[in-house]
């Protein structure tokens, strides 16, 4: 029995193990979630409610149907941040860290699932990049807690609460999960610029993508011999900071401009400005805001709705189509318009199969929200249009900014945001491969026939 069970799961993809790995986290957190110490005293949980925070929490989005502050004791806090790391750093790169621990050697099965879980072609330095990762992950939450914690003392009584909340908004805001304990997100610090500030860097540093962060990691760590030589960053790494930095300058610029003469009409310019910046630097995938987004103007929401949908950097702790997806899409319209087959940038061209791929993953995200659109505008009726659009775009790019309306959701919707937040964090690529199959190649063509298109 047991032989046929493994030999079953050994002929299973890549992609489908991952996606049973995910569901096996979601299972486990469900489990510590529904432990009465993780809760308040007196505070009880539907069980619909407790599986939407599970999936919420593994797949980083932090939409949340309750308030978390009220729900959760200490110890509950620090059972969702431990979740919020499976969700961050990776399934895969979280077991290959404990096989490491154990002295397991890792066979070329898990070196597979490991280059399946962060996008990756080869399988030549994935245990070095599982290190890397977890290394960086884990520096970048340490400073964070640490600054934030001393800046919080002039904030909360004691230096426990003080660095507790530290240390919960410095792992939030890295894993991008949109999660807090105060209650009310970051609004208490809508005037201080220094958390903003610090809290947008963790953001990007969680959202850009690891590739980069290891990249640029060995650009300022060079041994003096390899200083005589130039050093080059890879296409990824080039093309995902250019795209996350020219959408998160655009971002800004429109949300102050759609706003000029309404939220921010008696601010002053530095305030708007930061308000501006801060929301178009959370719709990437952090979900954390300084304001309530009601306010905005219907523009504004329509703008970071599809800010949210672009979502963060491949192999990072954010969703939606990617940026990269989205860069290879505009690249694509635009030579296409000027009639070139091949696609160059950064001196380098752009494979055919990337280009296709793209395509792929940007038709079937579309498909995917405008379903999940008219789904819960026939099941929730009762809310506004733009409302049900941002939350289904905020749980797809797992990202967690929401009108109010979460907690409002019928069972049906809900399990139609938890479906999309689940695919927004195993990634589109791994859900076409799981609902594809393996690919197999032709053993015959038919005659080629042009088709009239446009």
């Amino acid at each position: 029995m047991w032989k046929n069970v493994r030999n079953r799961l050994e002929r299973l993809s890549p992609a489908q193990v991952i996606s049973g790995y995910y569901l096996l986290a979601i299972t486990i957190s469900i489990l510590l979630f529904s432990i009465p110490a993780v809760r308040k005293p007196g505070v009880e949980i539907a069980f619909i409610d407790t599986v939407f925070t599970a999936v919420s929490v593994v797949s980083d989005t932090g939409l949340s149907v309750f308030n978390v502050s009220e729900t959760y004791s200490v110890f509950g806090y620090f059972v969702i941040m431990l979740v919020l790391q499976f969700g961050g750093i990776g399934i895969m790169a979280i077991s290959t860290f404990f096989w490491m621990l154990l002295g397991r050697k890792i066979g070329l099965r898990e070196r597979r699932l490991i280059m399946a879980d962060n996008n990756q072609f080869s399988l030549s330095g994935l245990v070095i990049l599982i290190r890397e990762i977890i290394k960086i992950i884990l520096f970048i939450e340490l400073i964070g807690a640490l600054i934030f914690g001393f800046h919080f003392l002039q904030y909360y009584p004691t230096w426990k609460e003080a660095f507790l909340h530290g240390l919960f908004a410095s792992v939030s805001a890295t894993t991008n999960a949109g999660m807090d304990i105060t209650g009310e997100s970051l609004v208490p610090f809508a005037g201080d610029y220094f958390v903003q500030l610090i809290t947008i860097i963790q953001i990007i540093l969680g959202a850009i993508g690891f590739p980069v962060l290891i990249e640029v990691k060995a650009y300022l760590f060079r041994k003096k011999e390899e200083l005589e030589h130039p050093f080059r960053f890879s296409l990824f790494a080039r093309l995902t900071t250019f795209t996350y930095g020219i959408l998160l300058i655009i971002g800004t610029i429109l949300i102050y401009l759609f706003e000029f003469q309404h939220y921010f009409k008696d601010m002053t310019w530095h305030k708007s400005f930061f308000y501006a910046f801060f929301q178009a630097a959370t719709t990437r995938s952090a979900g954390v805001t300084t304001l309530d987004i009601n306010e905005f103007t219907t523009p504004t929401l329509l703008l970071m709705s599809l800010l949210m949908f672009i979502g963060g950097s491949p192999n990072s702790v954010g969703g939606g189509i990617r940026t990269t997806t989205f860069a290879l899409n505009m690249l694509f319209l635009y030579h296409f318009a000027k009639g070139n087959r091949d696609i160059k940038i950064f001196n380098r061209e752009l494979h055919p199969d990337d280009i296709m791929k793209s395509l792929a993953i940007t038709l079937l995200a579309v498909v995917m929200c405008f379903v999940s659109i008219v789904a819960l505008s026939i099941s929730d009726s009762q809310h506004k249009l733009i409302e049900i659009f941002l939350e289904v775009c905020s749980a797809f790019g797992t990202v967690g900014l929401s009108m109010g309306i979460t907690s409002d959701l019928s069972v049906f919707g809900k399990c139609v945001l938890m479906i999309l937040m689940f695919i927004g964090r195993i990634g589109l690529t791994s859900f076409l491969f799981l609902i594809g199959g393996k690919s197999k190649k032709a053993n015959y063509h038919y005659p080629k026939e042009r088709v009239i298109i446009g």
